[in-house]
Order: C-alpha cells, then sequence, then structure tokens
C-alpha cells in the first residue's frame, strides 16, 4: 500500500501544490481542513481515492490525531494573518502547530514539515512574527528532526499578494502601500511545495530553510514590476507607518465592535508593524540551494496569472500587434 501524508491546511494557497506534488509522487493525501465541502477541489490531483478532504480543528487534540491516524509524514500549511474569533494567532500558529507536532511524535509520524515565516522572532514587535517563532519553538521541543520552512512573501496563480494590488489598480490612478522601502525576496509557490515535499519524504535534512527566490525588491520595486506587466500606470504612494498604524487601529477597533461581522480586510496594526522589518534570507541561512532547487524569477510566472488586470486583458497581446501593423 502506498504511503500517507496528513496535510493541515492542505487546501489552502500552498497546501494544494503540495498535496499535488505529493499526489504525484505516489503518495495517498489527507487534506485536513475546517470545511472538507470546500476543499473538493483538491479531489481530482490523484486518481479516485488518492487524494481525500477531510475535517480538522487544530485547535483539539482529538481532531488532530483522528485525522493523523495511520500517516508517514505530516505537513502543517496552517498560518493566518488576521484573527478571527477563536483563530487567534496564538491559538493556530503557537498552540497549534505545537499540538500537531507533539502529536505526530506520539503518533510516531516518520517525517514532519512545518510552514513557519522569514522574520519569526520572539523578541518581534509583531504577534504575528513572535507566534510564528513561539510555533516553531513548540515544533522543535516535541519533534526535533522536523523541517521548518520560512518562505518570504510567496507568489502564484492564486497568491493574496500580487493579484491584491493588480486588482487596486482598477480603482483609480494612486496605489497605495505601506513601508515602500521594506525588501521583500518573493518565492514561488510551487518551489515551496516542492520544498515541503522532499521535507515529507525524507530527502531533505531536519532543521530550518529561508526560502526566496532570485529577485530581492522593495515593496515599491515590485509594485513597478507588476505594473509593467498588467500595462498600468499608476503613482505608487507610500503611507507612513504612523499614519497607517491609525487606520490600522481605527479598523482593528471596528472588527472587534462588531465581534468579527466587519472583517478588517484592509490593513491591521500587527500588518504594518510587519511591515517595518526586511522579508529576505538571511545571508548564513539554508535555503532552496541547500534543497537543490532552482529558485523561479518573478518574470517567469508574474504574467501568466496577471494578465487579466491589463486594461485589454487577454486580448492586450492582440492589440498590441494591431499597433505595431499600424505604424508599419
Amino acid at each position: 500500500m502506498s504511503k500517507l501524508v496528513t496535510i493541515y491546511g492542505g487546501s489552502g494557497f500552498v497546501g494544494r501544490y503540495i498535496a499535488r506534488r505529493m499526489a504525484k509522487e505516489g503518495w495517498r493525501v489527507r487534506v485536513a481542513v475546517r470545511h472538507p465541502n470546500d476543499a473538493l477541489f483538491v479531489k481530482p490531483y490523484g486518481v479516485v481515492g488518492q487524494v481525500e478532504p477531510v475535517a480538522c480543528n487544530i485547535r483539539d487534540d482529538a481532531s488532530v490525531r483522528a485525522v493523523m491516524k495511520g500517516a508517514d509524514a505530516v505537513v502543517n500549511c496552517v498560518g493566518i494573518l488576521n484573527r478571527a474569533g477563536r483563530n487567534t494567532f496564538d491559538s493556530v500558529q503557537a498552540q497549534g502547530a505545537g499540538r500537531i507536532a507533539r502529536i505526530a511524535a506520539e503518533e510516531g509520524v516518520a517525517n514532519l514539515v512545518h510552514l513557519s515565516s522569514i522574520g519569526a522572532d520572539a523578541g518581534s514587535d509583531s504577534e504575528y512574527q513572535r507566534t510564528k517563532a513561539a510555533g516553531e519553538a513548540a515544533v522543535l521541543a516535541a519533534y526535533p528532526a522536523a523541517v521548518i520552512l520560512r518562505p518570504s512573501i510567496i507568489f502564484g496563480n492564486e497568491d493574496g499578494f500580487f493579484n491584491r494590488f493588480a486588482a487596486m489598480t482598477r480603482m483609480g490612478p494612486i496605489l497605495p502601500v505601506v513601508g515602500a522601502d521594506t525588501r521583500f525576496q518573493p518565492v514561488y509557490v510551487d518551489d515551496v511545495a516542492q520544498a515541503a515535499v522532499l521535507g515529507a519524504t525524507g530527502r531533505a535534512a531536519a532543521g530550518v530553510y529561508e526560502l526566496g527566490g532570485p529577485d530581492v525588491d522593495t515593496f515599491r520595486g515590485l509594485m513597478g514590476r507588476m505594473l509593467s506587466v498588467i500595462q498600468r500606470r499608476r503613482l505608487v504612494l507610500n503611507i507612513p507607518f504612523f499614519v497607517a498604524g491609525i487606520m490600522g487601529g481605527a479598523l482593528d477597533l471596528v472588527q472587534t465592535l462588531t465581534a468579527g461581522i466587519v472583517k478588517n480586510g484592509m490593513i491591521t496594526r500587527d500588518q504594518v508593524r510587519n511591515l517595518r522589518q526586511d522579508n529576505v534570507v538571511s545571508p548564513t541561512a539554508r535555503g532552496l540551494a541547500d534543497l537543490g532547487i532552482t529558485p523561479t524569477a518573478l518574470g517567469a510566472v508574474l504574467p501568466e496569472y496577471l494578465w487579466r488586470y491589463r486594461p485589454s486583458g487577454q486580448y492586450a497581446a492582440i492589440k498590441n500587434s494591431a499597433k505595431n501593423l499600424k505604424k508599419a
């Protein structure tokens, strides 16, 4: 019988790529999510019955254990960018990560991969980064042989970064950003998935890996690259941190006062704190090269999915070609 992997958060942006790759490797894939009916799209990643979404609440021991039974490998992709009810940073990224690792050790799981983040730091001003660090510590305490992946901003067809800002360009001539001079090292989602598969299949040495692509640029620079791809001219306007902090605090307050009915989907105070720090691979860290993975450049992927934000969408290339014919 083929081996089994349980992927917590396996229907999310990164998790679905890991699930697809594990299925191609011949593994049975158990995709552990809160709402299995919303994750049915993962089933065609393999043959009939090979990839199955199952219900799981990572805040509950019994639930985590039930979907891990019989697994040869475990991958934890669960993370949040904003709290929502009982899904707080601490309950998901610290306690949840520790729970998965502890139960994996108790169940005798052969390999464990934990997805963290560049910038994870117990002393950070950002609760997101503090809980990422607490999660890493809890994982290593329970499962010292874990593979921990720390990606920078992840890009790809379903990303919430370039897609979000490209969509904003349709609203007017100004594109506001917070932390325009903060540096990032975007990494392609399938490169992250490949690294996770190496860890899950035992082909990567235990330890921490920081994952970044070949392109290092500021937030403003990345927006410039995006604007070039979508063929739009916009003024990239930097919002000062203190102004963004006030905005984030006000939006957070509205979310709190409405008990989460009105969600802060713009900018939170914690995200502002996070944007103060560069998000690039440390010179001394192990990375994609140590895993034998050649990182994918932004330019090779962005045009494949950002074309829909061009003024002429899929017809942009045809219109440009027609213009050239007229000039000739």
